[in-house]
């Protein structure tokens, strides 16, 4: 009997750490709550002595009734709420070039939020695949209190997400069911969120425009990491969107191409990106913004759509300066999103018939969730002659840029997540380097000499994210100093209880939302996050991250030199060790070409 109840008792507890993993509503909870109650007073009750088969029937019972509340109780999809950090109100009407909007207002910070405007039409139907369209003007007021859809990406059940969470960021709250849905995911995803200080301002108001990472393949504009709502407060208008991603983002077809105005296929995902832009230039006075002071940011995939954008004949004039974080597509051969035309014309050949379409009626016919698994392999930026009329790196080469300053750089442990499920070792560093650098394998051991398995584990990581992230920054650097644009680039190291120093770590730190009761990060961690954010904050205002009270940044003019944001705030050189890899990439990337 002892063991029974121990065994019930065990059971119960695993079914509520599932149903809380998986973000099931609180009546799940209570359901499990009663159905345990009686399953425990039906052996309590000793009906079933003696009777071994109902028994089992019982247990088994007991498994069904939990997996039926585990589908019956499974969360709900639904929008998101826009979010301050306390009570709002409703602002006052802002007249837009479509119409009317309202959104919320936090007095106790003074930061008013616009979330949900759209900026073109629904990308669906006959508008799947097409340059994104003017928005149909509402007459009513809009009430801009909800984000809208992410874009149509592929999802994965409550538990994996909560699990990242927990594993990765490690400030998972427990048991809090106001969080107990999940967002909703659309084609019908292209609209922007505005944070801005409240009420109106004496002068034009520099601004921000931020483009989310996820790979091109998932992301969502309102994440709290990247949140706009400490930039407002210190007097910055920030604005981000949503755009196509995947399959309905980066499909290329020469049918597309022919169908379209300009020709184009392949990027309709920056296409949004630069609409996007069009809707601030055109709105963002009515918010109190300048449409000549615009700073376009990103991370990760984010930060390769900004530096595509830098070499854009379409982009020209919608912004000024950039902020790029652990990314670009300025080096000879990109190493992540991005691919040559011809690679994803095949490509979309594969997509149209793996989906067993030979028309693109047909092809727009098929539902969303159907084809939003191709984002596996549909998620690269592509040289179309529209949006990119050539490889950046040969832009650059050639004097044509957009910026006229950026702030970018990479973090210490850029490569920690993507190689988590991995090991290195002695053993096999070897031939992993030989695999990935083949004829300059022996170069790369010789700067990389490992000789246990702690340097094996050690350099193959600093070699992984010199190869994706590092590198890509500074061939960027170098083509910037050539072209005599300002360039600031930063190397996060700055450890702490959540993502550390790993990629994407050091957003929380440059927009400045490290949560005040968090008890992930110290007093450190908030003093270093006033001087990133601050160099950001002067960057947006003038272009130039130096101001009072600040450590000097200066500009990398000799391609080795980087301002450390960490322990330590100040200059610091590459490891030489690092050079030597960077030279031998340079080689590889020559010899591709």
């Amino acid at each position: 009997m002892i063991a029974r109840r121990i065994i019930t008792i065990v059971l119960f507890l695993i079914f509520i750490l599932i149903l809380e993993l998986n973000s099931n509503t609180v009546w799940g909870f209570v359901l499990l709550a009663l159905s345990t109650a009686g399953f425990f007073a039906l052996f309590e009750t000793r009906i079933l002595d003696g009777k071994p088969l109902l028994k089992v029937a019982a247990w088994f019972g007991y498994l069904v009734v939990f997996v039926g509340i585990l589908f019956l109780t499974y969360p709900p999809v639904k929008r998101v709420p826009a979010y301050l950090s306390g009570k709002t109100v409703e602002t006052e009407v802002v007249k837009l070039r479509d119409g009317d909007v309202t959104g919320i207002l936090d007095e106790s910070i003074g930061v008013e939020l616009y979330a949900g405007i759209p900026y073109a039409a629904p990308p669906v139907g006959d508008l799947r695949w097409k340059e994104p369209q003017d928005p149909e003007p509402w007459e009513c007021i809009l009430k801009a209190d909800t984000f809208a859809p992410m874009a149509m990406q592929p999802r994965n059940v409550p538990v994996y997400y909560s699990l990242a969470q927990i594993i990765g960021y490690h400030d998972y709250r427990w048991f809090d069911f106001s969080d107990n849905y999940r967002p909703e995911v659309s084609e019908d995803a292209l609209y922007v969120n505005v944070w801005k200080p409240a009420g109106k301002a004496e002068e034009p108001l520099p601004v921000l425009v931020y483009i989310h990472g996820g790979s091109l393949q998932t992301g969502q504009p309102w994440y709290e990491d990247y949140s706009g709502m400490n930039l407002a407060r210190e007097g910055v208008i920030v604005v981000n969107m949503g755009y196509r991603l995947g399959v309905f983002g980066f499909l290329a077809l020469d049918e597309l191409a022919a169908e379209s105005p300009s020709g184009t296929t392949g990027n309709y995902g920056l296409l949004d990106q630069i609409k996007a832009l069009e809707w601030v230039r055109d709105n963002i006075e009515a918010f109190g913004g300048d449409p000549g002071n615009v700073t376009l940011a990103g991370e990760s995939a984010g930060s390769a759509c900004v530096s595509a954008l830098c070499t854009s004949p379409l982009a020209k004039g919608l912004f000024r300066r950039v902020v790029m974080e652990s990314s670009t597509v300025a080096s000879e051969e990109p190493p992540h999103s991005y691919r040559s035309l011809e690679d994803a014309l095949n490509s979309g050949l594969t997509v149209k018939e793996r989906a067993g379409a030979s028309t693109l009626e047909e092809l727009r016919s098929i539902p969303a969730d159907r084809l939003v698994d191709f984002a596996n392999t549909e998620h690269h930026i592509t040289v179309d002659g529209h949006v990119l009329l050539e490889d950046p790196y040969i832009s650059y080469n050639n004097g044509i840029f957009n910026e006229e300053a950026a702030l970018h750089g990479f973090n210490k442990e850029e490569s920690a997540a993507f190689i988590m499920f991995t090991k290195t070792t002695l053993k096999n560093y070897e031939q992993k380097v030989r695999a990935f650098f083949k004829e300059y394998a022996d170069e790369v051991l010789e700067a990389y000499p490992a000789s246990n398995d702690a340097e094996a584990s050690e350099y193959w990581a600093e070699i992984y994210g010199a190869v994706f992230f590092d590198y890509p920054h500074y061939v960027y650097n170098r083509l910037a100093v050539k072209n005599g644009i300002p360039s600031y680039e930063y190397y996060f190291t700055k450890d702490n209880g959540r993502l550390g120093c790993w990629h994407s770590g050091e957003e929380v730190y440059l927009y400045g939302n490290i949560p005040a009761k968090s008890k992930l990060y110290d007093a450190d961690d908030r003093s270093l996050m006033n001087v990133f954010s601050g160099y950001l904050l002067n960057f947006v205002k003038t272009g130039d991250p130096n101001g009072e009270g600040l450590p000097a940044f200066e500009p990398n003019t000799n391609n080795v030199t980087l301002m450390e944001l960490g322990e330590n705030v100040g200059p610091v050189n590459e490891k030489d060790r690092k050079l030597k890899l960077y030279d031998i990439l340079d080689k590889m990337n020559s010899q591709n070409e």
